[in-house]
């Protein structure tokens, strides 16, 4: 599995993996349910316009609306919705440029003009192509703005984390200030821990431990390393969250 390098707002780099032709068709066909459901709900408010005696003129501002959100769908929810669409966020995947930073809109723009090289001209075939056989998974438009999809979600629990949660009612927490993190800053602590086990990258760890102490306004005892402090700050927030 390919993954791409992001860097988080804590100036820590992590690896995301790259989405699949299979998340991005279902991505796809919820996107493409969701107007199926307006094409039907735009055909029951023409029923009933035309019933009402409306004219010609309302059908005709309907299908221009309609399709103007056809056209434009997929663009503005990158835009403004952090490179997700509906779909897209339903399967946990996202938009993003291969450096690992955010796209700009031209990046944006590129991929959507060339939507009608890879579905209009090639009937999505050469999107299908241009995933399967190249190596980050980009279709053509990805290819030309420099950009992919990665997959949002942790790839392990934080059950996963090698430490044992403490059982007793008289453990004492090294480091209570571990109370002020957020699920979110575990998840991140979770994400490094697992990176290391599978590439050693020791770096990492320092870096994530150094971040983390500043965060925390706490010194690093002299018996423990990195590793060690973040396993720490992870026992004890688990201890502190299941007490409070």
């Amino acid at each position: 599995m390919n993954t791409i390098k992001v860097s988080t707002t804590q100036q820590i780099d992590i690896d995301y993996d790259v989405a699949g032709l299979g998340e991005r068709m279902l991505g796809w066909l919820i996107d493409a349910g969701i107007f199926v459901l307006l094409f039907l709900a735009g055909g029951i408010l023409a029923a009933i316009m035309a019933d009402m005696g409306f004219d010609e003129v309302g059908f005709i501002v309907l299908l221009v609306i309609y399709g103007l959100l056809y056209v434009f769908y997929d663009l503005v929810c990158e835009v403004f919705f952090n490179g997700q669409s509906v779909g897209k966020r339903a399967m946990k995947i996202k938009v993003i440029s291969l450096d690992g930073t955010q796209p700009t809109l031209g990046q944006y723009l590129l991929r959507w003009v060339f939507r009608i090289v890879d579905f209009v001209l090639t009937s999505g075939i050469g999107a299908v192509i241009s995933i399967a056989i190249t190596p980050n998974k980009q279709r053509i438009g990805d290819i030309v703005a420099n950009t992919t999809l990665i997959k949002t979600t942790p790839r392990a629990g934080l059950s996963s984390i090698a430490f044992v949660r403490p059982t007793t009612d008289d453990y004492q927490p090294r480091f209570p200030e571990a109370s002020r993190l957020r699920d979110s800053d575990i998840e991140l602590i979770h994400d490094v821990l697992h990176n290391y086990t599978k590439s050693g990258n020791r770096l990492l760890v320092r870096q994530m431990a150094n971040k983390l102490k500043e965060h925390l306004q706490v010194a690093i005892p002299q018996d423990m390393n990195a590793l060690q402090f973040l396993h720490a700050v992870v026992k004890d927030y688990q201890f502190i969250a299941a007490r409070d």
